[in-house]
């Protein structure tokens, strides 16, 4: 056994059995020369056997395998958040151990700088990698950016999987949105019941009441909320599997009466037809900054005076909307988590009263950690339904997206605009009617019998 000691202020990080391949060992010094302020145990061991890994002693938290000489020449190339995802997603690269502990090291590895001869090191290599075959998946975009055209496409790429590839990770009722937890233990249905009655009860539903459910999904609110509030729900997506999924769903609780499913934009839906109440699950984020005026000024149009919109939407901290290259590339195209701010302030300028704003931050993180725990257990059905490639992409995007919540990156808001007549918003003087009975349904029974 070889070692190559690099000496770093904080650690020392080394290369054990030193290869004959002047690339791959210069690669190999390199990274560990990267990695002396790394303050965990990490190895990563090339495809020749050659490894970097911390001097300490330590059992290394999780074992980076490199499993070819051309995944190790574009593991580093710039971009280094898509060289690094498309590595992982393409099988290039594989991780042993928690999976979780992947996203402090690439934190660590983006916040580098990046040095002239680094970048003429990578490009160099980047020449003799192979074309990245993960481009194939990524979604094909024409027209402006946020017109209806290229939104209903950029819709149709992300659900355009068999729906029994989302049934395996989410809860019964397929809610594609954050759980409200009581305890960090609950389970994932009855927290998904909880956030499906927790809202119907920030929107004070009422039997009778008309609701429009804007990025109504496989149709969880507009079930629940017709089943247990007696509401009539108009739910508009821009997918086609979803739309099918929902009306079907629908049929099968003989609901057709309350509920009805469109595929539709909201910027389409003719101002004649009003509501009393609007909700908005999760849809905002592929509205754009650019549109948000027109999502909160359509929307005010129609809500009747003395209603009220729920918006439930995931905003970034930082000011910067994207989730980043390979989230755009192969998740959700067009896609743009805006700050709380400017949200509050698009709306207030349409004439809305922001009553209230909860985050849910750390329930989005415990929603996610479930997600990823119950597709990997599916890991074999999931590749039987859309591949191996697919199934990397998505445990890829859900594992980050859990940490970008943990870490306070991304955040979710659940923001209660109401639309006052006259200067009454018909509101009670406090809160305490969301809190004053038991969540989940508990205190509901169906108000429908075929439910």
């Amino acid at each position: 056994m070889s070692l190559s000691r690099i000496q770093g202020t904080s650690r020392k990080f080394v290369t054990i059995q030193a290869s004959q391949d002047r690339m791959v060992q210069s690669t190999a010094d390199w990274v560990a020369q990267r990695l002396q302020e790394y303050g965990r145990p990490v190895r990563i061991r090339l495809h020749d056997g050659t490894r970097v890994e911390s001097e300490n002693g330590h059992a290394p938290d999780m074992t980076i395998m490199v499993r070819t000489r051309e995944a190790l020449a574009s593991l580093f190339r710039p971009p280094l958040e898509c060289s690094l995802g498309e590595s992982y997603i393409l099988g290039d690269v594989d991780v042993v151990g928690n999976f979780q502990d992947v996203f402090p090291l690439a934190e660590y590895l983006l916040a580098q700088r990046w040095t002239l001869s680094d970048r003429l090191r990578f490009m160099w290599r980047h020449v003799i990698a192979p074309y990245s075959q993960a481009k194939r998946l990524s979604a094909d975009r024409t027209g402006a950016r946020h017109s209806p055209a290229r939104d209903f496409s950029a819709v149709q790429f992300h659900y355009n999987l068999p729906t029994e590839f989302y049934r395996l990770w989410l809860d019964r009722r397929m809610v594609y949105s954050c759980a409200y937890f009581t305890r960090s233990d609950d389970d994932l249905d009855e927290a998904q019941v909880d956030t499906l009655d927790y809202m119907c009860r920030k929107l004070r539903l009422q039997p009778g009441d008309r609701v429009l459910d804007i990025g109504c999904g496989w149709g969880g609110f507009a079930l629940y909320a017709a089943q247990y509030y007696g509401a009539s729900v108009v739910g508009i997506t821009l997918s086609l599997r979803q739309a099918e999924v929902a009306r079907k769903r629908i049929a099968g609780a003989g609901l057709t009466q309350q509920c009805t499913i469109g595929v539709a934009d909201y910027r389409d839906l003719a101002d004649q037809e009003v509501f009393d109440k609007i909700v908005s699950t999760e849809m905002v984020k592929h509205v754009g900054r650019s549109q948000l005026h027109k999502y909160f000024h359509q929307i005010h149009r129609l809500l009747k005076p003395g209603g009220v919109f729920l918006n439930h939407g995931i905003a970034s901290h930082d000011g910067d909307g994207r989730l980043g290259p390979l989230v755009d590339r192969y998740v959700f195209p067009d896609a743009e988590v805006v700050p709380l701010h400017q949200v509050v302030t698009a709306a207030e300028a349409q004439e809305w009263e922001v009553r209230d704003v909860e985050s849910l931050r750390e329930q989005y993180a415990l929603t996610l950690d479930h997600w990823v725990s119950r597709l990997e257990k599916e890991h074999g059905r999931a590749v039987d339904l859309v591949g191996e490639t697919t199934y990397r992409v998505w445990r890829l995007y859900l594992a980050a997206s859990a940490y970008w919540f943990r870490k306070g990156r991304l955040n979710v808001y659940q923001v209660l605009c109401a639309k006052p007549s006259g200067g009454r918003s018909s509101l009670p003087l406090t809160r305490e009617d969301w809190y004053s009975h038991s969540a989940s349904g508990k205190a509901h029974k169906p108000m429908s019998a075929a439910s």
